[in-house]
């Protein structure tokens, strides 16, 4: 009797905690919902990374055209310091360069759909962050932004004096987990990109085949290729390599599908994104291989035959025909390097007609050739067929 009464007590604690394990884990699941806190590789990785991409051109990339535009063509109101903060002057551009933390931050808040007391409060949170992760700030920003975001939405209007309470935990809980994690990961981003780049000088055709390639997968993907190389600094002939890669996959494929999407195709994908063409890569997978195999030839011959450096903001790299901002990169790269390209020992040079010509055969001529060349046989072989690379209306 002692034994049944004891198996049927057992019984139903282990019910009882099984229940509440359940119960538990419903509430949580319930509250992650309410707060819309989506813990998904795709909300972190691919909504997070594009958004912070966006940022980082509103502020670096743009404020780094900005300054090229004034020293290059003497615009005077470009190159006027018109504020002086701690003893150091800023023009237009630089200004907009120097909140590029706080720019990330915020677009990867907005991305995560943080309310408004949040959103406001990844300024504080981004700029910090930004400045301990030195190189590799952007990388930083990114971890950081995310923590302190999701938490400030999981607090977000649970108290009656929520104006005071979700500023503070949002800002406090970024700078905290800026304070920890940013040198490191900023110390690992930078010290992985300077290996990249380091590699691709001393075996400029193997490792300037590989970053062509993946760089140029990365950018055709539904993530950011521009947020990549900048999160890991690619200047020099890194980043020529990476540029080569964007450029066979954005050119290559807007040439590649002239015949289903005609112009308007060419100006979308040509200047604006490959990444349109992803619903029919899912679908067939093969006619991403002409742009693929045309990366693999540029990429080489960008960093061996041309020696084409990217010396401007590593954002460029990562950006190929997507507003020329490749090519602008590359220019300003001549004329202006970058803080991350000196750092690696580039220096301004007067491009020589050899250098442009560089630059327009591996931007322009050589990815519509050789993926129109690709696509050919890949046609005749069967393995694209018409209308597999027209575009989603």
């Amino acid at each position: 009797m002692y034994y049944v009464v004891h198996r049927c007590l057992d019984t139903c604690v282990l019910f009882y905690f099984s229940l509440k394990q359940v119960v538990d884990v419903e509430t949580v699941q319930g509250f992650l919902r309410r707060k819309n806190i989506v813990i998904s590789a795709k909300r972190y990785g691919i909504d997070a990374l594009g958004a912070m991409a966006q940022g980082l051109f509103c502020s670096l990339l743009i404020g780094t055209i900005l300054n090229t535009l004034g020293s290059q063509f003497g615009i005077g109101f470009l190159t006027a310091q018109l504020i002086t903060i701690n003893g150091v002057g800023y023009t237009a551009g630089g200004l907009a360069s120097f909140m590029s933390g706080p720019a990330m931050a915020v677009a990867i808040g907005y991305a995560l759909q943080a309310p408004p007391l949040v959103l406001f409060s990844l300024v504080t949170v981004g700029y910090a962050c930004n400045a301990l992760g030195g190189a590799g700030g952007p990388l930083a920003v990114l971890f950081v932004a995310i923590i302190a975001a999701e938490v400030g939405k999981a607090v977000s209007k649970e108290t009656r004096v929520d104006i005071l309470v979700t500023p503070i935990v949002t800002i406090l809980a970024g700078l905290g987990a800026s304070w920890i994690i940013a040198p490191p990961i900023g110390g690992a981003a930078s010290a992985f990109g300077q290996l990249i780049m380091r590699t691709t000088e001393l075996q400029p055709f193997w490792m300037g085949m590989l970053v062509s390639v993946l760089v140029g997968i990365a950018l055709t993907l539904p993530i950011s290729s521009a947020a990549i190389c900048s999160v890991l600094g690619l200047t020099g002939l890194a980043g020529g390599a990476a540029v080569a890669g964007c450029c066979a996959n954005m050119v290559g494929f807007a040439v590649l599908s002239f015949r289903e999407n005609r112009w308007g195709g060419l100006v979308s994908q040509g200047i604006g994104t490959s990444m349109l063409q992803m619903p029919n890569i899912v679908k067939n997978p093969r006619i991403w291989l002409p742009a693929i195999l045309t990366s693999a030839v540029t990429g080489p011959l960008a960093t061996c035959v041309f020696r084409l450096e990217m010396n401007g903001d590593p954002i460029n790299s990562g950006m190929g025909t997507c507003g020329l901002c490749g090519q602008l990169g590359v220019w300003t790269g001549w004329v202006n390097p970058s803080e991350t390209a000196l750092a690696n020992g580039a220096a301004a040079i007067a491009p020589s007609a050899f250098e442009w010509a560089g630059l327009i055969l591996i931007s322009f001529v050589l990815p519509a050739v050789l993926t129109w060349v690709f696509g050919l046989f890949f046609r005749k072989i069967g393995w694209i067929k018409e209308g597999d690379l027209t575009l989603p209306q």
